[in-house]
């Protein structure tokens, strides 16, 4: 195996984000695979994604991967950085292709939608420990994985794990679960997610995907209470909305409002609980911190909108807003997806989005967002708000 590419001494970013992009090819019009007649390439890829929309609000942000050295790797390294995003520690594999995926116009969750991955034996799937350049990956206030990569191949594991571990500078975790039950294989399955959720310190997880997975079924309390460790638990209830979970301590609580500092220097491996002695009869029901009613948006896509909306709720983090807010940022940045196609979708100008965040809850409630809605200037952001 031959790789080639690496950077040079890593330089502090906002966020640093690890994992595989595939070359996306999305269809000229509706219908089966086997009935379209064209395609049109993209990108794709959850940890890029999310590093894309956390560049075009202005946060340095890195993407540490591996890609083949051919024509698909090299759109993805250029897409990707004419977001602004660095991409400097993508290696190049001589010997193994970037993986490349077709889908159909449908929504996801629809019964005929249909995804044909070209990505077993790519170069990303050779990503392990020895293989990435570790202080670059490091080198962030913080690090975004999810639990793709782990699907991926026994060295991604093995890196995902090295990654979560304590370590003198490991910077504050963000670990999207991201469950895809077609990725696993005999060896692994689901439990490695919680395994890994508990490590991290920022956790985004869906309720749909914590019952398909861990067999949780009591909502967003059976969840916290299923991984009680990371500071922040942000459970994502579809048409519902999100709530955050909260705990005393952990890295991302050492934070409080106030953001990450420049360079996090945090103490690891002391887990999310506070160790304070339980008082005889004491209710320890985890209760929601926040909670943030999602929009209402006129979708036009599906594809990415749990990307944007960790990428909402990171860059809130990122500039010490409260805990609501971040919730809300996040269902701003996942609204602009929703309402672009394309894994990738302009973001909401921060002031607009700073208004509509600051909103109360009657005026939130009555907010409806369409197809561009992110180019509106601010009179054009007053009539967003439909009663």
């Amino acid at each position: 195996m031959t790789v080639t590419g690496t950077g040079n001494a890593p330089d502090v970013v906002d966020v640093v984000a690890l994992g595989e992009s595939m070359v996306t090819f999305l269809p000229s019009s509706p219908g089966r695979l086997a009935d379209v007649p064209a395609f049109h390439r993209s990108i794709g890829g959850a940890e890029s994604n999310v590093a894309c929309a956390l560049a075009a609000v202005g946060h340095t942000t890195r993407w540490v991967s591996r890609v083949g050295a051919d024509g698909f790797g090299d759109h993805l390294v250029e897409a990707i950085g004419a977001y602004g995003v660095d991409v400097s520690y993508v290696r190049r594999d001589l010997d193994r292709p970037t993986g490349v995926y077709f889908r159909t116009a449908g929504d996801r969750a629809g019964d005929t939608h249909e995804v044909a991955y070209y990505r077993a034996g790519s170069a990303a799937s050779a990503m392990s420990p020895a293989g990435v350049d570790l202080d670059a990956v490091r080198a962030g206030r913080v690090l975004h994985l999810s639990g793709i990569t782990a699907a991926l191949s026994s060295g991604c594991l093995d890196l995902m794990r090295e990654l979560t571990a304590p370590h003198p500078n490991r910077p504050l975790i963000s670990f999207d679960v991201n469950h895809r039950p077609g990725l696993w294989g005999e060896a692994y399955g689901p439990e490695v997610l919680l395994e890994l959720a508990r490590r991290a310190d920022i956790v985004f997880v869906g309720d749909d995907e914590a019952e398909e997975a861990w067999g949780l079924t009591g909502g967003p309390t059976a969840i916290r209470e299923a991984l009680p460790e990371p500071g922040t638990l942000v459970v994502k209830q579809g048409g519902e909305g999100a709530v955050a979970f909260r705990t005393g301590c952990g890295q991302s609580c050492r934070w409080g409002d106030g953001g990450p500092p420049a360079r996090a220097k945090p103490r690891v491996g002391e887990g999310g609980r506070d160790g304070t002695p339980q008082s005889p009869g004491r209710d320890t029901t985890p209760r929601p911190a926040a909670t943030a009613p999602a929009l209402k948006v006129d979708v036009v896509a599906t594809t990415g909108a749990g990307d944007a909306f960790a990428a909402g709720f990171l860059s809130a983090t990122l500039r010490g807003l409260p805990l609501t807010a971040r919730l809300r940022h996040g269902h701003l940045m996942a609204a602009a997806t929703l309402t672009a196609p394309g894994d990738l979708a302009a973001p909401p100008p921060r002031p607009l989005a700073d208004r509509l965040a600051a909103l109360d809850d009657p005026a939130w409630g009555k907010l409806r967002l369409g197809p561009g809605w992110t180019d509106a200037d601010a009179e054009a952001a007053e009539e967003a708000r439909t009663p």
